[in-house]
């Protein structure tokens, strides 16, 4: 008997590594006003219009490119991470991804169905910096589906960790082994976010990307800015290891339309090192806890590509955090 339960949450993935299935995700992906910021007919119209006619069968065939024999490479691991996390607790852990399958209402009304009991659940978005395209949207479909239903039920939400002391030790743990190799550069590559994205939410509007160094100034808006937690994530990973400030840069990656986004671009970086001579470079994705498409293909098969034609001889790429024993003992002392 208990009447607790975890829900770790990710951001999910197409059933199937084929045009229609990535068509079908992209399209509840898109369309969720959190991730592009417009009213609903711009919404409507970007995506029908510009995106899905052509996106879905470049998006297919990456995801062939690192698809599994036991499906989504994000799936696959998140789905071990849960089984792995189980192992250290005595309450029910159970995984849902925002968008496809599983669901956060299918999951959350399952734990419910099988315990009878259930007050409160602990909820984990997959994600250290907060931004409303991950975090936001999670969390305000978990109460959708709690009010939709009339659910008693708590809903105890675990906030973005990026400087949290044990997930930078896990970090770090996990990039060890890699650091001790012969490298020229280590990049520090951050899933992009939209330069909208950042300032709507800061309510002076006179601080964020308005002022040089703004993720350097204390400000009250530092709590919801995502450049400013990948820059700490940054900061206390660096401050951990000891490099020296020529040792490692920041990029972003996963650029999509026209938007500003944040720079600079991953890619453009690569090419950057390439060219200036470094021949080995590091490149690990903190933003990301599981390794996915960004990952896989973006940056170990793509990002490869991009630094070898460039001039470069090898990228690595420092895997997530996975399943890793470090992480697993973090997230569950976090539950208890």
């Amino acid at each position: 008997m208990t009447n607790r339960a975890v829900l770790l949450v990710n951001l999910g993935s197409p059933e199937l590594p084929t045009v229609p299935a990535v068509r079908h995700y992209l399209n509840e992906f898109l369309m969720d006003p959190y991730v592009i910021q417009l009213p609903w007919i711009l919404r409507r119209l970007i995506v029908s219009l510009l995106v899905l006619p052509k996106r879905p069968k470049a998006s297919a065939e990456a995801y062939q490119s690192v698809w599994t024999e036991q499906g989504s490479p994000l799936i696959v691991l998140s789905k071990q991470l849960q089984t792995a996390l189980q192992v250290q607790l005595d309450i029910p852990v159970s995984l849902s991804m925002r968008y496809g399958k599983p669901s956060i209402e299918s999951q959350i009304l399952a734990l419910t169905k099988a315990h009878s009991e259930l007050t409160e659940l602990l909820f984990i978005p997959l994600y250290p910096h907060y931004a409303e395209s991950t975090v936001t949207t999670s969390i305000e479909q978990a109460k959708k589906v709690i009010h939709k239903h009339k659910l008693n039920l708590k809903l105890t939400i675990i906030p973005p960790f990026y400087e949290q002391e044990d997930y930078i030790a896990a970090l770090v743990s996990s990039a060890q082994p890699y650091l001790k190799q012969e490298y020229d550069h280590l990049i520090f590559s951050y899933h992009g976010l939209p330069e909208s994205h950042i300032t709507q939410l800061d309510k002076s509007g006179m601080h964020c990307l308005k002022q040089d160094n703004c993720c350097q100034k204390k400000n009250e808006c530092h709590t919801s800015c995502y450049q400013h937690h990948v820059f700490r994530t940054t900061d206390c990973f660096i401050e951990k290891v000891g490099l020296s400030s020529d040792k490692y840069s920041i990029a972003f990656q996963s650029r999509l339309g026209r938007a500003k986004w944040l720079g600079p671009n991953t890619e453009d970086r690569l090419r950057e090192l390439a060219t200036s001579g470094a021949k080995k470079v590091l490149v690990i994705c903190p933003a990301f806890v599981t390794d996915c498409l960004e990952t896989l293909e973006e940056i170990s098969i793509r990002g490869q590509a991009v630094f070898q034609e460039a001039g470069g001889e090898s990228l690595t790429l420092i895997p997530c955090l996975n399943d890793q024993e470090k992480w697993v003992e973090t997230l569950a002392k976090w539950c208890r």
